[in-house]
């Protein structure tokens, strides 16, 4: 995988973190650089935990279906793209839902459901032969600048930019599956 693949992967792994910390950056009545540094921290450690533990489960599915890769890299990019788009306008609303979303149970839940994604692209790097420790630091890395990005950003500008930066992402991610399924077939 190419440095710049790994980025624009990495970005669009990210924009569900920055997404949802936008949102969060809006809903804190007050925003220390403890929340700012617990959510970062956080949302980058479960991103680079994900890809992880995805391609450890790639690895032993690997043999049975390594002629279907590409395939299956499409398929679950694709996957992750459209949901990643389907789920930008619902996610404004759980956060309302929660009083500081930087702590607990709520920063718990927040850093899986921003990070499941993760644990499809590990699945799929394994899939594809791909060592997952360089990708899983720089896809953690990239999320927590992000997060940290989203949620000052979320204190100036508010919620109008929170599903575009999502729908973007996905994009993104369909562009990715659609570029690895086209390199195997041509």
């Amino acid at each position: 995988m190419g440095f710049l693949t790994l980025i624009g992967l990495s970005v669009a792994l990210a924009m569900d973190a920055f997404a949802v910390a936008l949102g969060v950056g809006v809903v804190l009545p007050r925003m220390t650089a403890r929340q700012v540094l617990r959510l970062s921290f956080h949302f980058g450690l479960f991103q680079a935990l994900m890809p992880v533990i995805g391609w450890l489960a790639g690895l032993t599915v690997q043999e049975w279906i390594s002629a279907y890769a590409p395939w299956v890299a499409f398929g679950l990019l694709g996957f992750i793209g459209g949901k990643m788009i389907w789920e930008a306008f619902q996610e404004e609303k759980a956060l309302r839902e929660h009083r500081d979303p930087t702590r607990g149970l709520s920063l718990f839940l927040l850093s899986v459901a921003t990070s499941i994604d993760a644990l499809a692209v590990g699945l799929t790097l394994a899939m594809l032969e791909i060592s997952v420790w360089f990708p899983a630091l720089i896809i953690g890395l990239v999320a927590a600048a992000f997060t940290t990005a989203g949620m000052l950003l979320g204190r100036r500008i508010g919620t109008a930019w929170g599903p575009k930066v999502e729908i973007f992402g996905g994009l993104v991610l369909l562009a990715i599956g659609l570029k690895i399924l086209l390199e195997e077939l041509l």
